[in-house]
């Protein structure tokens, strides 16, 4: 059964209908479900269907749940190698349905939940999705972000050292409990940042097998979703947090990953077949401090994680099950660890 949430559809109407192109009502909303952090609606209305992004309500983080940023981004990628859903408007004002929200088209593909591709059918296409998503990643990486007017999207430069301070102050803002591993993992980090070594891009913060959309029929990516972290940054931080994925066991929320389990039987690649298939459509020769990055993005998982568990002690998580992620924060931490010791 769809949620329902208490927004006011004949008002929404009659503002996308004031605000949008051809946008024709009555409608009705059915919240998709998943882990979003921003509530997120399928929209069906004369017109045709649509995807609604909110703001959840509530008391929010500074820069948490930004989806004016997110709305910016997709605006900038619509003419790129990038796909990405057409957006249509932007609403800040919060009296319409409480928060702020955007209005998208609908894409209508498959997102797969299982990083195995249980699901489908044949080695080759399990390869050939795998090669779809590295492609992409590196086609994001390739952005011109002056060109396409995200120059601003970010600071640029030190990005590593930016981000541990920022997830470290957020970690401990929503801190509920002492966990041991988490405090040694920031310790490490902090003795172990790389120098900066120059490269910045646009990066999409959660880049990950269920935040795309492949086409119906074939392995095609037709749009990445969930831009809610997309920053200029380092182009390693969004490789290494997929490849962290892929490290993860399975059943940890709706995160699922391969360890343990035997890719070269799927025709899913290694790790070091996927970096080394992402180097080389970089033009780069190798990566270094890899268990650096690796170990940076298992602690920002669990600093977003901790985030989540805290909002639903509030009562203003997305998600229902949100209370259950808090128990992940101490495993990703140990898992962090494991990588440096393994890499030392």
């Amino acid at each position: 059964m769809p949620h329902t949430f208490p927004i006011d559809n004949e008002k929404l109407s009659a503002y996308l209908q004031q605000h949008v192109d051809g946008f024709q009502g009555p409608i009705s909303l059915e919240k998709f479900s998943g882990g979003q952090s921003n509530p997120t609606y399928k929209v069906t209305a004369q017109s045709g269907v649509y995807v609604l992004r909110r703001q959840p309500p509530g008391k929010l983080l500074k820069s948490a749940h930004a989806v004016d940023r997110e709305y910016r981004v997709l605006d900038a990628l619509k003419n790129t190698a990038v796909p990405v859903a057409k957006v249509y408007h932007l609403c800040e004002d919060t009296s319409v349905i409480g928060s702020m929200f955007y209005l998208m088209e609908y894409c209508d593909g498959k997102v797969y939940w299982s990083a195995s591709l249980a699901e489908v059918d044949t080695n080759e296409h399990r390869a050939a999705m795998y090669d779809a998503m590295n492609k992409t990643l590196a086609s994001l990486h390739s952005v011109d972000v002056e060109a396409v007017g995200l120059s601003d999207f970010g600071k640029a430069g030190n990005y590593y050292e930016r981000q541990l301070g920022r997830w470290t102050s957020q970690y401990r803002l929503t801190e509920l409990q002492t966990i041991p591993a988490m405090d040694v993992l920031i310790q490490w980090l902090e003795d172990n940042l790389p120098p900066d070594d120059g490269r910045v891009c646009l990066v999409h913060g959660d880049f990950r097998l269920d935040n795309m959309m492949f086409a119906k029929t074939n392995v095609e990516i037709i749009a990445v979703l969930d831009w809610e972290l997309s920053t200029l940054g380092h182009p390693f931080a969004d490789l290494a947090y997929q490849c962290m994925q892929l490290r993860m066991p399975a059943g940890m929320g709706t995160i699922d990953g391969l360890k343990d389990v035997d890719r070269a039987s799927l025709g899913i690649p290694s790790e070091e077949e996927y970096v080394g298939q992402y180097c080389q459509r970089m033009g780069i020769e190798r990566i270094d401090n890899w268990a650096f990055y690796l170990a940076f993005s298992f602690f920002r998982l669990a600093a977003i994680a901790q985030g989540v568990a805290k909002r639903a002690t509030e009562g203003n998580a997305s998600n229902e099950n949100a209370n259950k992620v808090g128990s992940f924060v101490a495993p990703l931490a140990k898992m962090a660890l494991q990588v440096i010791n393994t890499a030392e």
